[in-house]
């Protein structure tokens, strides 16, 4: 009865080969619930469980390998649903591609997860432990191979609830390993002879410690007068109108007015405006006249804003910080960019599809920037920017030199339509926010801007679909948190040691208790 060592009694019989793939893909929809903006958590865990228990429902090689590809492709098909609206902005163009997408996606996802489960299976014995560890390395490699995509990690269904926070102390990936350890042990206590005690006890304590530990590293809301203030400005510019050259001049008179905007009762004037991205419509060598008139309205307060930049041949999705002199004092270009939507792989082969109607600029799309920095933005604090996609990534934040004072956020989210993405995104940029112990500032172009605290609390925000700005003052950012300091390294090390265990176990086990309890 170990979580360790399954014996065969205590595992479930196999289940028919018709149920095996209709109830993988169930229980991973079921655990999908756990994204935003769903946010079932309890129900997402409880898909974990299930998971788990399948593993040992099923026999071992290519059947294993398909349950883990089906609970892949329930979780990654139903959790992003939202990847067809980029299709669809260009409909007649390019509506025809948006289900192969979805499926192409959650069934190339879903490869991770039945490569987890396929090697679990041949681990011989421990079983509920090689699937902890290949499961955990599988998404982990997700975060990194092909440019990477760790979107809906498992570990992100407890954003609702206080076990979040410990991504401070093991990063995304560590609360992946803790979940499935305790999905494991819940598990074991229900083989097919009945409840057992010890996992149900082991896995419910681990479970309320989790809460308790993520609840004391809440902190408390900063609320201190002094702190700069900032407003975040959303035009809200549907994404098939947003480049309309009729419509380009409202989107931007818009945002003026906003700027210009008096301060918000109880606040003192903005020390920081921030603009979404890729708001001023100009290219950056052009557009000289409108920055001019976003300094003037911005009166003594600095500014950040979307911009696109023209150098040398490549097109660049940057950043500019004007400073409260209307002088241009940085410039970012994004470097982690979205395949197939801001550049193309493999560009002549997809050129005859007409693929590349979904690249921004040019026929190979954006030029990535250098990488990872961080802005000195003078009494405002030194800022990490992100633009779009790289809040996505883990390892991109807090690959900034230094230690910054808050994360910045410029995105476009008319991009993923009024349904799961936009929410989904505003979840990642909370998470970022938690494990670096830094607060987020979020100017979205149809929403969600939001002012995000090291906490992952929501102090104000502007929702989806709407115009408008929202001002707050700037939070407190916390002392550097374990995850800030060493990353993934840990849970990587702790990966390597424990298969390692695994394996020499195996090796020095009696070939005759294998498949029996060690």
């Amino acid at each position: 009865m170990e979580l360790m060592a399954d014996t065969s009694s205590a595992a479930p019989r196999p289940l028919p080969l018709w149920m095996r793939l209709p109830i993988a893909i169930g229980t991973g929809v079921v655990m999908g619930l756990g994204m935003a903006p769903y946010d079932l958590w309890y129900l997402a865990f409880a898909g974990v469980v299930v998971a788990f228990w399948l593993f040992r429902a099923a026999p071992r090689g290519i059947y294993a390998a398909g349950t883990g590809w089906g609970l892949g492709l329930g979780y990654f098909g139903f959790s992003l649903g939202w990847i067809v609206e980029p299709f669809l902005v260009d409909a007649q163009a390019t509506g025809w591609m948006a289900p192969f997408a979805l499926f192409g996606m959650a069934a190339g996802l879903a490869l991770f997860w039945g490569l987890a489960f396929w090697m679990a299976a041949h681990a011989r014995t421990r079983l509920r432990l090689a699937l902890i560890l290949a499961w955990t390395g599988a998404e982990l490699a997700r975060a990194f191979v092909f440019t990477g995509f760790p979107w809906a990690l498992v570990s992100y269904l407890w954003l609702p609830v206080a076990p979040i926070q410990l991504v401070s102390l093991l990063g995304p990936h560590g609360l992946n390993l803790a979940t499935f350890g305790m999905a494991a042990l819940f598990a074991a206590a229900v083989p097919r002879d009945g409840l057992r005690l010890l996992p149900a006890v082991l896995g419910t304590t681990a479970l309320i410690s989790l809460f308790i530990v993520g609840a004391s590293r809440i902190a408390p809301i900063d609320d201190d007068p002094e702190r700069p203030v900032v407003r975040l400005i959303q035009p809200n510019a549907a994404q098939h109108e947003k480049w309309d050259p009729r419509l380009i001049p409202t989107f931007f008179q818009r945002q003026i007015e906003f700027t210009a905007a008096p301060a918000t009762p109880g606040l003192g004037d903005p020390d920081l405006i921030v603009w979404p991205e890729t708001s001023v419509a100009n290219l950056l060598h052009r557009a000289g006249t409108e920055l001019g008139q976003i300094s003037h309205a911005a009166g003594a307060a600095s500014v950040i804003a979307g911009i696109q930049r023209f150098q040398d041949g490549n097109f660049y999705n940057s950043l500019v910080h004007l400073g409260a002199d209307g002088a241009l004092q940085h410039v970012y270009d994004k470097h982690h960019l979205v395949p197939f939507g801001e550049y193309m792989p493999a560009e002549d082969f997809f050129k005859r599809w007409n693929l590349l109607g979904l690249a921004s600029r040019a026929e190979g799309g954006y030029s990535a920037g250098p990488g990872p920095e961080t802005l000195d933005l003078g009494k405002i604090g030194r800022a990490v920017p992100l633009i779009c996609y790289e809040a996505v990534f883990p390892q991109d934040v807090r690959g900034a030199p230094g230690r910054a004072d808050f994360l910045l956020q410029i995105t476009n989210d008319a991009w993923f339509g009024q349904w799961s993405g936009p929410y989904q995104h505003l979840a990642q940029a909370r998470i970022r926010a938690i494990e670096m112990g830094l607060p987020m500032l979020r100017a979205a172009n149809t929403g969600v801007s939001a002012v995000i605290d090291p906490s992952g609390r929501i102090l104000a925000e502007l929702g989806l679909g709407q115009a408008g700005f929202v001002d707050a003052q700037m939070p407190k950012a916390l002392p550097e948190t374990i995850y800030a300091k060493y990353g993934d390294l840990p849970v990587v090390g702790l990966l390597i040691l424990s298969v390692l265990g695994l394996i020499g176990s195996i090796i020095f086990t009696p070939v005759d208790r294998r498949d029996g309890s060690t």
